[in-house]
């Protein structure tokens, strides 16, 4: 367990598995490239087994040069668990498939957005608002925008909670033991399809809700810090002047560069991310005509303890 002032980072080294498939560290606190799967085909037990590991031990994976269609997406979104979250905006659903959320700035010729044009460029955990928030969450890159160098655009930032527990100073661990937090989708924050003008049906699914500040990973049985600037709200049951220090406090402490992972995207990339042990946002460095599309899936998870 690394302590304060210590390095989070793991051994930067290739791991090879006996079904083929190779797990390559990014070299920071969290993330991992997947070499020799192929979504596009079932994987057997031992593969998914291998992926699986290496997304409890880095947080986030990636599987490179990926070419999927939708019904391969979610037969491999599925490996992760028995239902498929839908978005609560569904106006950008993939026609057809509710369960894909269309993420782009691309307008369509009556006008209309193709899909979510934010990116969700604000530091969240997916779905921690609802009261079994999401295990996982899987973006495929269709088209990646680029500046005129070449040099890829939209990344999506990721933090690790898990290295940020794991660092915290012990006053403080002690401090947070049995608290709980307040997550909302609609807290105030720019660029986000939440603050626009929702329909009423839109509004019945979303409310607060209330989960551990500290969650307890369901597989791994590490331990997380669970808040994010983008949906948590207070701190049940302490004074808003210290509950918002508080939060403040621990947005600056898990935002760190030492527990960050930047990913740079690529056409193929499927990226898979722990939603109980990370933070992410999308960086929204990107214009028309530069275009971005990218499908969704998110995978339920259980109730947070």
């Amino acid at each position: 367990m690394a302590t304060a002032g210590q390095s989070t980072r793991p051994e930067v080294r290739a791991v090879s598995s006996a079904v083929g498939v190779r797990i390559v560290p990014s070299g920071e606190a969290i993330g991992a490239e997947i070499l020799g799967a192929d979504l596009s085909r079932p994987l057997d037990a031992g593969a998914f087994d291998t992926i699986e590991g290496a997304l409890h031990q880095y947080g986030v994976v990636v599987l490179r040069g990926q070419s999927i269609d939708v019904a391969q997406q979610k037969a491999f979104s599925l490996l992760w668990g028995e239902e498929l979250d839908v978005h609560p905006v569904r106006k950008f659903a993939m026609p057809g498939h509710p369960e894909i959320l269309i993420l782009s700035n691309i307008v369509k010729e009556n006008g209309e957005p193709a899909g979510a044009a934010d990116a969700a460029q604000y530091w969240h955990t997916d779905l921690a608002y609802m009261d079994c928030p999401s295990r996982v969450s899987i973006l495929y890159a269709v088209e990646v925008p680029h500046d005129d160098g070449g040099r890829p655009l939209g990344e999506t930032e990721f933090a690790s909670t898990a290295a940020a527990y794991d660092a915290l100073p012990a006053r403080l661990r002690q401090r947070l033991q049995g608290l709980r937090a307040a997550h909302l989708a609609q807290k105030p924050k720019n660029r986000s399809h939440f603050t626009k003008p929702l329909d009423a049906d839109t509004q019945s699914r979303l409310k607060e809700t209330v989960h551990p500040l500290i969650r307890t990973h369901p597989y791994t049985g590490r331990k997380c810090i669970y808040v994010s600037p983008g949906f948590t709200t207070h701190i049940v049951g302490l004074p808003a002047a210290e509950s918002d220090a508080l939060l403040q406090d621990l947005f600056d402490f898990i935002l760190q560069p030492r527990f960050m992972y930047v990913h740079r995207w690529a056409v193929g990339d499927v990226l898979v991310w722990d939603n109980c042990s990370t933070v992410h946002q999308g960086v929204g460095n990107y214009r028309l005509p530069q275009r971005r599309m990218m499908y969704r899936t998110i995978v339920k998870g259980s109730k947070p303890f």
